[in-house]
């Protein structure tokens, strides 16, 4: 595929990274696909048929949680709880320049650091995470003290897309530039593989759609997205 073709899977990111990049993690088959449930929620459909629907219905157990985002967000049956409904802004970092990293430390999050990283999604919600989403890709963080203040990292990935994701800073350490540089030192490190970032971002986040623009990203597409359990 030419990199005009995956950029065209960016339409449907989701699936895309399942069935391409993260295909030998992906539990499912051609009409669904999911991350395990120790690694996302992340869930992707290539259509919203009633095969498509109960393809995904297979693949969540009952009282688990599925999201997913894009062109074919499903109407799901009365045995599912709808947790959250909104639209979602997707961004492609728009060229190949390096950004700042600031002046700080930062480290290189592994297994042994699970339990401060859950402690501070908790805290900061920037979106699903669980104990082995550290699997998808490098995540970095800034540490105060000794404490996990500051995390951002790679999750989905399309051809040579890559993206940027889990951004968050503790309430107690916000306004020290800990997020600008996580996401440079992020970013440019998907730029010395010869990646192309995109990020997720809720629509109405009108504030960190700004930032990002200022950093170099330019609105590229926005769909639904849908956080759904399974009740019975």
């Amino acid at each position: 595929m030419t990199r005009l073709d995956f950029q065209h899977e960016l339409d449907n990111p989701f699936w895309s990274s399942l069935a391409t990049r993260h295909a030998d993690i992906a539990q499912g088959g051609t009409l669904a696909r999911r991350y395990p449930v120790a690694i996302s929620p992340i869930a992707g459909l290539p259509g919203v048929g009633p095969a498509n629907i109960a393809a995904l219905e297979a693949l969540v157990e009952i009282d688990d949680d599925i999201g997913t985002a894009g062109p074919f967000v499903p109407a799901l049956p009365g045995n599912w709880e709808t947790l959250h409904e909104s639209r979602l802004t997707q961004m492609i970092y728009s060229n190949t320049s390096p950004l700042p990293e600031g002046d700080v430390e930062t480290t290189v999050l592994g297994a042994s650091d699970i339990a401060e990283i859950l402690a501070l999604i908790e805290l900061a919600k920037p979106g699903p995470f669980r104990s082995r989403t550290i699997e998808l890709g490098t995540y970095l963080g800034i540490r105060e003290g000794g404490r996990l203040v500051a995390m951002a990292g790679e999750r989905t990935w399309v051809g040579d897309f890559r993206e940027l994701s889990a951004v968050c800073t503790h309430p107690d350490a916000q306004g020290r530039g800990y997020a600008q540089a996580l996401i440079g030192r992020v970013i440019n490190r998907m730029l010395r593989a010869g990646q192309t970032p995109f990020l997720h971002v809720d629509t109405g986040n009108l504030r960190a759609i700004a930032i990002y623009r200022s950093l170099g990203f330019v609105r590229r597409a926005e769909y639904p997205v849908l956080h759904a359990k399974r009740i019975n």
